[in-house]
């Protein structure tokens, strides 16, 4: 058992990293696609939602030539950190970042349109900054769209397999994960270990689409009690 706390144990700190670094990525990102109607912001909009129709494998693939030594990007990490950036875990990070982006923006940007723009207006005419407006207004306001953004977010890359395996290939304690070693069991035919670790996954993904449920009903329920429903 002890192989799979291990393994539990960097897909659960792969989870939550990747949530916080899109909570603070996601959200002034969600906030802009929601009030802007520029060309560059309906543009955006697609190029942000292309992880939800592209298979990961090629998301992983154009990854994987970026972290490489001769890529840009994993040039950079060589110089700075003198490790590879492929076949790490912040190379995972920054995969998954990617790769669930859509799953926190678009519940982020249908929460930021539900905020009537006459309450932005009022706040914008009482000399409220946009850095106000964001955090004191938007935010709150959209703490039901955050709430379910986190979670899909983190279920989301509880789940991740073809992108893993193409960028942090199966390094034990820093890049395996759960799904690799649930792929890895099933190879082996050892069906018992593939059984916990697949059963695992079903009971997490049936209780988070659960939580989900729960906060859209929550949210329903309050917004029928201000509109005295």
């Amino acid at each position: 058992m002890s192989v799979e706390w291990a393994v539990i144990t960097t897909t659960i700190q792969l989870a939550l990293t990747t949530t916080l670094v899109l909570a603070l990525m996601g959200l002034p990102l969600a906030w802009w696609l929601a009030r802007s109607d520029s060309f560059i912001a309906r543009l955006a909009q697609p190029l942000v939602s292309l992880p939800l129709v592209l298979p990961p494998t090629v998301i992983g693939f154009y990854l994987l030539l970026a972290f490489s030594p001769k890529g840009g990007l994993g040039k950079l990490w060589l110089t700075t950190f003198d490790r590879s950036l492929a076949f790490s875990f912040a190379g995972l990070v920054i995969g998954s970042t990617i790769y669930s982006l859509p799953f926190f923006v678009q519940p982020m940007v249908v929460a930021f349109k539900q905020i009537p723009s006459s309450i932005i207006d009022a706040s914008r005419l009482l000399g409220a900054k946009a850095i106000d407006r964001f955090f004191t207004i938007a935010l709150p306001l959209g703490r039901h769209g955050f709430l379910v953004a986190c979670v899909m977010t983190f279920a989301h890359t509880i789940g991740e397999f073809g992108i893993v395996l193409m960028i942090g290939g199966n390094i034990p304690e820093e890049t395996r994960v759960v799904s690799i070693a649930l792929f890895d069991y099933v190879e082996a035919m050892d069906y018992q270990r593939a059984h916990i670790l697949a059963g695992g996954l079903v009971a997490f993904a049936f209780i988070s689409l659960l939580i989900v449920e729960w906060l859209n009903q929550s949210h329903l329920r309050d917004s029928h009690r201000r509109l005295g429903l």
